[in-house]
């Protein structure tokens, strides 16, 4: 039988060809295949020792290399040697030196060609993952297209052609579905280095993925002339873009929309029928903040600051509440989030019930401090007492007799009888003492009368005429309601009207 003659194999060109079909560098091709070479002859032949690999392109052979280090201690006997042990195989040897103990690569087995398969696929892992990492770590931003290639634990794995992506299952929306071999479309968010799993993580949520559309399909964002300044997602449910332009004559939110809104449309596809705001940018912080609002109209805004971040206050018309709020609070969550704030929103009734409360909270501390001055008031005088002196015919015996009965002071006198007043020895006519202590009376009655008014806060009064004005403002609004209304209603019949003309010329 005849003997067939293999041919030889030129190694060198079988290396070139198996690096250009990896797309791996040589040199670090031929890296790997010496640390394989390495782990076969070491398990070949049962080494423990470290064992080198080197590759000679002369002759397209692999040599390998027990490897010894000629130290002053040894540590490792393994790898290391004394000096005198490093003469014995060579003579000049010196501390640092690395002595190389040849061992043979022929007749390798299946298990030591098993291991040298194993570190080579390593290696050439290892070497692809460098060469993505870095070809993509640099486009974190950018768009890519792909195809759905399987499904792993709800994550979409997406083939890129010579690589695969991942679309996690935190960056998808949940309004979408995807099937097996469908093309989709996502923004780089992440390029990772990690040994398992696909390094390219993509995402279908992030805002990124919204600017990036709209420079793809609006020119003037693509050149710079329309800037979009901020853009906020509730991904397949609403996004708000806020734009402005650098150019007085181009309009931001048209030059979005486009002709008959070709170029909002085309986004909103492929998003899958996510709404988007799109809202002119203004650096007042009101004007800004009742744009992003939209579509509810805002009647006024107050801004206060906390630390950096600004609080605004909005109020609304009590129809356009559930409006401005949006669903879920989604509306003004995405507006907070634009603008870089928070949002309180309040209906006008609701304003209007806390100034009833604050005028009734003010109405009862007034009335309170109307009591407490009351209370504060002093005691009324009592009686003067009488000076018996100046009384008409009354001697100082009869003095004496009219304070020994008590009688001091008018009151007391007025009081008195006039047939016990006559008993009393030294009083010269009881009806001119009588006469006299009436007038001293009265004008002291008058004296004890006379002073500041006092403050006359009527509670009943004053509620009753708050009530009046909140009821007159409130019929006022009412009124105003049915009249906005009304000219609504005539502007729609109007329009109907010259819609059936038109419909008849036609």
């Amino acid at each position: 039988m005849a003997q067939v003659q293999t041919p030889d194999i030129d190694l060198n060109q079988v290396l070139q060809q198996v690096a250009r079909e990896k797309n791996i560098d040589m040199d670090r091709w031929i890296s790997a295949l010496e640390d394989a070479m390495a782990s076969a002859a070491k398990k070949q032949h049962r080494l423990k020792e470290p064992v080198r690999s080197h590759y000679n392109p002369e002759s397209g052979t692999f040599e390998a290399f027990i490897v010894k280090n000629v130290v002053d201690e040894v540590e490792d006997p393994l790898a290391e040697w004394t000096v005198e042990e490093a003469q014995q195989e060579k003579s000049d040897a010196a501390v640092g030196d690395e002595i190389l103990l040849p061992i043979s690569t022929e007749g390798l087995g299946r298990i030591a060609a098993q291991s040298a398969k194993q570190v080579l696929y390593q290696r050439i892992r290892e070497a692809e993952r460098e060469k993505v990492y870095g070809e993509y770590i640099d486009r974190v931003g950018e768009i890519l297209n792909g195809t759905v290639k399987r499904f792993e634990r709800g994550d979409i794995i997406v083939d890129l052609g010579r690589t695969e992506a991942v679309v996690p299952r935190n960056e998808q929306s949940r309004h979408e579905r995807y099937s097996q071999g469908e093309r989709i479309r996502a923004v780089i968010v992440d390029v990772h280095t990690q040994p398992k799993g696909p390094q390219i993580v993509l995402s279908r949520t992030d805002p990124r993925l919204l600017i990036k559309l709209f420079e793809m399909e609006v020119p003037e964002i693509y050149d710079g002339t329309v800037v979009i300044k901020n853009a906020v997602r509730a991904p397949g449910e609403r996004a708000k873009v806020a734009v402005y332009s650098r150019e007085r004559d181009v309009d931001p939110v048209g030059a979005c929309v486009g002709m008959k809104g070709s170029r909002v449309q085309s986004i909103i596809r492929e998003l899958r029928g996510e709404k988007i705001d799109i809202i002119e940018y203004s650096d007042d912080l009101v004007t800004f903040a009742q744009s992003a609002l939209a579509p509810a109209k805002i009647t006024r805004v107050s801004v206060t600051h906390h630390g950096e971040t600004p609080h605004l206050d909005v109020i609304v018309e009590d129809e356009q509440l559930s409006l401005a709020i949006g669903k879920r609070g989604q509306n003004v969550r995405l507006a907070s989030e634009l603008i870089g704030g928070r949002i309180d929103i309040k209906s006008e009734s609701d304003v209007k019930d806390e100034v009833a409360d604050a005028l009734a909270k003010m109405l009862q501390d007034a009335m309170a401090e109307s009591d407490a001055a009351a209370e504060l008031q002093p005691e009324p005088v009592a009686a003067t007492a009488i000076d018996w002196s100046q009384a008409p015919g009354v001697s100082p015996e009869a003095a004496a007799g009219l304070q020994a009965a008590a009688i001091d002071s008018f009151d007391a006198l007025l009081a008195t009888e006039p047939e016990s007043l006559a008993e009393i020895e030294g009083i010269a006519d009881v009806t001119d003492l009588v006469a006299w202590a009436t007038e001293a009376a009265e004008a002291e009655a008058m004296a004890l009368a006379e002073g500041p008014p006092a403050a006359d806060l009527n509670n009943d009064d004053f509620m009753a005429a708050l009530s009046k004005a909140l009821k007159e403002s409130e019929e006022a609004d009412r009124v105003s309601e049915q009249a906005a209304a009304d000219d609504a209603a005539l502007a729609e019949s109007e329009e109907a009207a010259a819609g059936d003309d038109s419909e008849d010329r036609e």
